[in-house]
């Protein structure tokens, strides 16, 4: 007989979480304060890229990530089969653009240790760039060629995993308002705005950027941050960039729906989601010098969402110390909500199943 867990969080990583928990047997129960999706998920660019994400080198964080990207294409099948809908999935692999000799050299580095660990990447530059790319500016280069990196179009995607949900039986309660954990050191007891009571045998905090505000009920530190991520979507029928393009300023990725998204600007706003001139502007001028054929283009659609980061960028995952296992944190996954979703969920889940734990995303790490 499974467990009832209880969810914070109606968003990529609590859905996954509460989809996986429900496929082994426990009786899942996701309380969200306002729409699934509605947060950082739904904002995001939907980018499976830990290659072009993690630069530095094959630290825990970036294993976690390649082992999340590993497991998306059955994860991606099961969705949608259990779904019955169907989200776009695009295996188009990635550019990481150099525009100085210098950096061509980076890019090599980079090469090197990250063929150590799956990529089969090969620094492309010259006739061989451009056949690859054709509007790409010709002031660049080089570029780091990753075919192992895709994308999702998100908002589809956490719509298919709610449904995936709902199917197999997980109890949704959305536009909560605000919930309260009102015992967790004896029995699992929350409450809704409206007065509603949840109980279970375990909760699993997903509320992202939010997470922080349960630091006094849970007398631990909670350095999760909320940083503002401006973004913005052109017009683009016929296809102008065909892979997925990065550099270091943000990014550029082609969705099947006729649109090119540029991202993403960052800045540190508090909770405000208001989109900004300043920002949008930041993005612009980046991608007009990567593909000149922008310069001529107005974004169509302008939005932000709020990215939830950690005090080092390490999502806080496992249980609670003091908590005997009752409390486990899934919250911080700054800008990789999305690429992390099923590892998450299967971490979470093998958690409950076995006690295993990831000691480099350990919670207690911040401890008091």
């Amino acid at each position: 007989m499974g467990e009832t867990i209880v969810i914070m969080g109606g968003g990529v990583v609590g859905l996954s979480c509460a989809f996986e928990l429900q496929k082994r047997g426990h009786q899942v129960i996701v309380l969200e304060i306002g729409r699934c999706g509605g947060q950082a998920s739904g904002a995001a660019a939907g980018m499976l890229a830990p290659y072009s994400e993690n630069v530095e080198g094959p630290d825990d964080f970036f294993r976690l990530c390649r082992e999340s990207l590993r497991l998306y294409p059955s994860w991606r099948d099961e969705v949608r089969q259990v779904s019955g809908q169907k989200f776009e999935y695009t295996e188009s692999g990635s550019l990481y653009i150099a525009y100085h000799e210098a950096d061509r050299l980076a890019l090599e580095g980079r090469r090197l240790w990250q063929s150590e660990h799956g990529s089969s990447g090969i620094v492309l530059e010259g006739d061989e760039l451009f056949g690859q790319e054709p509007k790409l500016s010709r002031e660049v280069k080089a570029a780091l060629y990753t075919p192992e990196e895709s994308h999702v179009y998100a908002p589809d995607y956490v719509q298919a995993l709610e449904q995936a949900c709902r199917l197999t039986g997980v109890r949704i309660f959305e536009q909560l308002g605000q919930v309260t954990v009102e015992d967790w050191r004896e029995n699992l007891a929350l409450t809704a705005l409206d007065g509603r009571s949840f109980t279970g045998d375990r909760l699993v905090v997903c509320s992202g950027a939010w997470a922080k505000e349960l630091e006094d009920v849970f007398d631990i530190r909670i350095p999760v941050y909320p940083i503002r991520g401006q973004i913005c979507a052109y017009e683009a029928e016929i296809k102008p960039v065909r892979h997925m393009v990065f550099c270091n300023q943000g990014y550029l990725v082609a969705k099947a729906n006729g649109t090119l998204v540029c991202g993403a600007s960052e800045d540190v706003a508090g909770f405000d989601t208001t989109v900004t001139e300043r920002g949008i502007e930041r993005l612009r001028k980046w991608n007009k010098q990567a593909f000149p054929f922008l310069a001529e283009q107005e974004p169509f659609h302008r939005w932000a969402g709020l990215r939830p980061s950690t005090q080092d960028g390490f999502p806080l995952l496992g249980p609670l110390p003091e908590s005997s296992g009752r409390i486990i944190m899934a919250a911080g996954h700054y800008r990789n909500g999305i690429l992390l979703s099923p590892v998450t969920a299967q971490a979470v889940a093998d958690y409950i199943e076995t006690g295993s734990r990831l000691p480099a995303f350990a919670p207690e790490r911040f401890s008091y």
